[in-house]
């Protein structure tokens, strides 16, 4: 067996860093441009956060700790930069934040030199993952995450409870740990996220309401709830704004998604889901809208996938598949939108207002029976021939 050096594995670090991203030329949908490879994977982590580098103390250059995966970020524009803050998941199970940037949004991400370090204000908490970021109109950037704990109130061991964590920053560096988000409807909650303007003089909250932490149960869909203290995060009020149907894309729903992008036409959200079906998973990202004037309103349903399948990408190494928790709306009109997919890496997409609108406002919305669906693409099928044949 050949032992490696520490100066060789940061030249292989960095030629990584330093990888072109260029465009996947094969895949198009006219609602988005995919690109050919990962914008985050584990190989994205710098070797002294796994490596002591004194050959003295670490003759043979083994893994001190270990690192499984990297994805399902929360992204945001500051300062110039893109910034990821990332779930880095150690082979421990354990996972952690860690804000990677980049001057491009495609390619040449680099994590700080350090890890984000939580306070540990939630003893009982046991992992946390999975973080949304919002630049809310308050001046702060909010980070609202998943944190788990063991569910004591049962023997099984692979029992846990799901809460929404919630910190804030202005710099990405110095975190603010606030209380986890408490709502009387639901006594547990896993991808919620916060709107970026208030309503009402309150902090509004997307949320996705579970009776455990695997079943939605009677939440059924994606709820929407008001805050009047942020630093005591209480929704007493939830209600469902987008329910779950039946064979149908939002029967995946597996939370809000991203944090909503403000049109000129309304709050666009772009979601994700997970099936399981006796023809396999399904994974789908979607988008639908609310009302600029009442973001609890739903205004459009969902057209249809964004992404649909990824079938060209391996099946089956996580939980979390096609999963968005992390959109850049750029100035010039231009959005990234950044999802993991089944092979634990994080990708990005994009698009840019005008078509991400096309495709919210003007695609038909997703058929709820087989005959429907058939009915809708022959109705497309014959109008292209006839444009075809110049009738």
């Amino acid at each position: 067996m050949n032992s490696r050096s520490f100066a060789s594995l940061m030249e292989q670090y960095e030629r990584v860093i330093a990888r072109p991203n260029p465009v996947n030329e094969r895949f198009y949908n006219g609602v988005l441009t995919r690109y050919q490879h990962p914008v985050l994977t584990r190989e994205h982590v710098p070797p002294f956060w796994m490596y002591d580098a004194n050959p003295a103390t670490n003759p043979y250059m083994m893994q001190r700790l270990g690192v499984n995966a990297v994805f399902n970020s929360g992204a945001i524009r500051l300062n110039g930069e893109y910034c990821l803050v990332a779930r880095v998941e150690g082979m421990d199970r354990k996972s952690f934040f860690a804000v990677a940037e980049s001057d491009r949004p495609t390619e040449g991400f680099r994590f700080r030199d350090l890890p984000v370090r939580l306070p540990d204000t939630e003893k009982q908490e046991t992992n946390v993952y999975d973080m949304r970021l919002t630049a809310h109109e308050d001046g702060y950037i909010y980070g609202v995450f998943c944190s788990e704990s063991k569910d004591t109130s049962v023997s099984d061991l692979s029992a846990a409870v799901a809460a929404a964590g919630i910190v804030r920053t202005r710099d990405l560096e110095h975190w603010e740990r606030l209380p986890n988000l408490v709502t009387l409807r639901s006594p547990q909650q896993r991808n919620v996220v916060l709107h970026p303007a208030f309503v009402d003089g309150k902090y509004a909250f997307y949320t996705r309401p579970m009776d455990d932490f695997i079943d939605t149960g009677s939440g059924g869909g994606i709820g929407f709830g008001l805050c009047a203290d942020i630093t005591r995060p209480l929704i007493d009020e939830e209600r469902i704004i987008s329910l779950r149907r039946y064979h149908t894309i939002t029967e995946s729903k597996n939370g809000a998604g991203a944090v909503p992008i403000r049109t000129d036409r309304g709050w666009i959200h772009i979601a994700h889901g997970v099936r399981n079906t006796a023809a396999g998973l399904r994974y789908v990202l979607y988008a639908f809208a609310t009302a600029l004037d009442d973001p609890s309103r739903v205004i459009a349903e969902p057209g249809g996938m964004l992404l649909g399948p990824l079938g060209r990408e391996r099946v089956g190494d996580v939980s979390n598949v096609v999963f968005t928790n992390g959109a850049i709306a750029d100035d010039d009109g231009k959005i990234y939108i950044y999802y993991a997919s089944s092979d634990t890496r994080l990708h990005v997409a994009e698009t840019d207002m005008d078509r991400l609108c096309d495709y919210v406002f003007n695609t038909p919305p997703d058929a709820l029976r087989s005959a429907d669906c058939v009915q809708q693409r022959t109705a497309l099928i014959e109008q292209n021939l006839r444009y075809l044949k110049g009738e």
